[in-house]
Order: C-alpha cells, then sequence, then structure tokens
C-alpha cells in the first residue's frame, strides 16, 4: 500500500492538493496529515480524490470542533483523531503526532512501524535506535504549505518500507512567493 505524508499546510489548499494529486497519480491509497490544518476547510479540497485522509491537529488547530463535525459527515474521506493517531495501515502499525520530540519518544518504543510527525517545516527521513534494540522509522514530511521552506510531502510504499521526500509540483514563481519569509520589525 502507497501512501502520500503530509503537514503544516497553513490553509494552503492549492498545495496540498497538487500534493495529494500528484502522490496520487504515483499510487497512493491513503493520506496522513500530521497537523497544522489550520481551517478545517482547507481539508475540503481533499474529498475530490476520494483517499482516506487521517489527520490529526497541531499547534495551530483553527476550530477542532469543525474538524470532528468535517469527519462525521456522510461521504467524508476525512478521519479526525485529535491530537495523535495509532493506525493501521496496509498491515503496518503507524503512529501520527504533530511535534518531532514526541515522535522520536514514540518511535524509541519500537511500538512502531513507522512515526510520522511534522511541525519545524524540516523534510526528513531517518531511523531511530529504540528499546527493543532495532531501529524505528521516524519521517517529517516537512511543509506542503510552503511555510518557510519549499513545499513538500513524503510518498511512500508501506510493503516495501520505502519513502521518498517528493517536491509538490507548481510554478517556480508560486513557490518563491510562498516562502518568503518577511522579517519581525
Amino acid at each position: 500500500m502507497k501512501i502520500c505524508i503530509i503537514s503544516d499546510s497553513h490553509d494552503n489548499r492549492r498545495l496540498m492538493a497538487l500534493a495529494v494529486e500528484d502522490a496520487q497519480s504515483r499510487g497512493a491509497e491513503a493520506v496522513l496529515h500530521c497537523g497544522d490544518v489550520v481551517a478545517p476547510t482547507t481539508l475540503r479540497a481533499l474529498q475530490k480524490f476520494g483517499l482516506p485522509v487521517h489527520v490529526i491537529h497541531g499547534n495551530n488547530t483553527g476550530d477542532m470542533f469543525n474538524l470532528s463535525r468535517l469527519g462525521a459527515e456522510e461521504g467524508s474521506v476525512i478521519r479526525y483523531h485529535g491530537q495523535d493517531a495509532e493506525i493501521e495501515l496496509g498491515g503496518r502499525k503507524i503512529f501520527i503526532v504533530h511535534y518531532p520530540h514526541y515522535a522520536r519518544a514514540m518511535a524509541c518504543t519500537g511500538d512502531y512501524d513507522l512515526v510520522c510527525c511534522g511541525h519545524d517545516h524540516r523534510a526528513e527521513i531517518k531511523h531511530v535506535d529504540n528499546l527493543s534494540g532495532g531501529q524505528s522509522l521516524m519521517l517529517n514530511p516537512g511543509t506542503v504549505g510552503g511555510v518557510g521552506a519549499a513545499p513538500t510531502y513524503i510518498m511512500g510504499d508501506l510493503e516495501t518500507m520505502r519513502f521518498e521526500v517528493c517536491d509538490v509540483p507548481a510554478a517556480p514563481n508560486e513557490i518563491t512567493n510562498l516562502t518568503r519569509v518577511t522579517p519581525h520589525i
């Protein structure tokens, strides 16, 4: 089973939808969103793809009540899990949380095949030593919304456990405009 992992969309529906569209063209069958959606209506842009979307909130949560209502709507592909999620997809145990320090702690337990996080907008795929003497895979897809960094997502195959950071296909000037950070004065 192939999956698309995104995080930190920060209300950028267009780039989030472009990432999921690209991932679906590569065979993605589900989407994991590691938080910072902000406005729940942002997720409506993913309904058209028909893929299950497992989402948690981050530190920029927006309206959690409406986020849970969106997931409860008839025919919705949104599965809202709250602060974190323990799910099984493709025979793999997956933990989803927003914060990297929390993700690292969960990866260290060795209880999960895959631990996904976001928050710092830095795309990263790494192995973490765990308590069982092995290693756990910890993934951060960066910011799909292009906030302070180029917009990225992770495409993964749960059968082979191979994952890659992918750039969101968008016009270069669009990315530049989105990632420009104005200094605070």
